[in-house]
């Protein structure tokens, strides 16, 4: 095979923050282009953006189950390979169920479902078709994220004993649902969002950094939700404490009614050894940490890093690489794992290097379990597949 990978893209469309983020990330190394999309719930909204992004009217369709249906039904040739789904979250299961009974590889925004239930289903269907599912944890997508979890994995820290992992945004310190704002509606409705708000949006994230960095899985929660703008149906604020399967301990908050703050995200990490520090408004920087040693600052793009991290890295050493760069290397890897698919290449060549349904499922599982710790009298809940 020698041509780019062809992507379909549910939502995104007019409006939709995250559309344009996605579509910068698939064609930012020109190895994937848009070919169709079914970019709104209002068919003439979807032929509006389908036109501005210069799709062809015929590839420009109503509703998903209209595009699956009709590109399943394309030539080999030409229609799509994966299909992108960034829609609010109530709209991730039926899509995905749907492309992947088609043949159709699936990357989808997170949390990846609207219920544990759902994603197992979803997890059943992947054995059955065997594709491809990539979740998009953005934050893994950074070289100095990737960095830090070779360096757990070689020993570096030793046993690890201890994770804070915090994200604080405050842009919805005030009713912003009810003045008239897309993404403030959604999130905070339970019939599109789920049982979490900020739990299940940013809270996910939290969580998914703390076990793909660390490499260990939590055992055991404690949680605390908060809902304090009045008038909000959702939860805005919250704390778990962590247990490990190691036996280290950990605590999370996520927070979106934290003041002046913008997408605040940070972890810190400690082992026997040592610890690691990194934020997301620094994204560049690795702190390294030891208790018989200078701290080491490591910055992304140099040739001291790991493999991983030098391969996930765009830019040469001082020039910032972000958000946007992060969602590419998600598109990046995902698009070359089902590259090697289709030019029957041997896999274990091209490990993949994004987060997938076993992520989603612990993903459900943590806000599940965290709305169930909050409602329960019990100390612990167990955190369990």
């Amino acid at each position: 095979m020698n041509r780019k990978l062809r992507m379909g893209m549910l939502g995104g469309g007019e409006g939709a923050f995250i559309g344009a983020i996605h579509r910068f990330a698939a064609q930012a190394d020109g190895q994937i282009e848009l070919v169709c999309g079914a970019f709104s719930s209002d068919s003439a909204k979807s032929l509006t953006s389908g036109r501005k992004l210069y799709l062809a009217d015929n590839r420009i369709y109503p509703s998903y189950k209209e595009m699956i249906e009709q590109e399943a039904k394309l030539p080999a040739d030409e229609r799509m390979d994966f299909l992108s789904i960034v829609t609010p979250n109530h709209m991730h299961f039926e899509p995905a169920m749907l492309a992947l009974d088609k043949g159709f590889h699936v990357l989808i925004e997170k949390p990846i479902t609207l219920s544990l239930h759902e994603a197992e289903q979803l997890q059943t269907k992947l054995e059955e078709t065997g594709l491809l599912l990539a979740l998009a944890h953005t934050y893994t997508g950074y070289p100095m994220v990737k960095e830090a979890k070779s360096i757990i994995e070689n020993g570096v820290l030793g046993k690890i004993r201890k994770v804070f992992v915090n994200y604080h945004q405050g842009w919805l310190s005030t009713l912003l649902e009810e003045e008239g704002n897309k993404q403030a509606a959604w999130r905070t409705d339970p019939s599109k969002s789920g049982i979490c708000g900020a739990m299940g949006d940013i809270g996910v994230h939290a969580f998914n950094l703390a076990e793909y960095i660390s490499g260990l899985k939590v055992s055991h929660i404690s949680a605390q939700l908060n809902t304090v703008v009045d008038g909000r149906r959702l939860d805005d604020d919250g704390m778990v404490m962590l247990k490990f399967g190691n036996g280290a301990s950990g605590i999370l908050t996520a927070c979106q009614v934290a003041a002046g703050e913008e997408n605040n995200l940070s972890i810190k990490i400690y082992g026997e050894k040592g610890g690691l520090e990194w934020h997301q408004m620094e994204p560049n920087t690795l702190l390294l940490k030891f208790a018989d040693k200078p701290m080491q600052v490591l910055r992304a793009g140099q040739a001291y890093l790991s493999p991983v991290a030098t391969q996930n890295s765009r830019t040469p050493a001082g020039h910032p690489e972000g958000y946007l760069e992060a969602f590419g290397n998600i598109y990046l890897n995902f698009a070359a794992v089902i590259s090697s698919r289709l030019n029957h290449a041997d896999e274990k060549i091209c490990k993949p290097e994004f987060e997938g349904i076993d992520a989603g499922l612990r993903g459900m599982l943590f806000i599940e379990k965290v709305v169930e710790s909050h409602y329960s009298e019990l100390k612990w809940i167990r955190l369990s597949t």
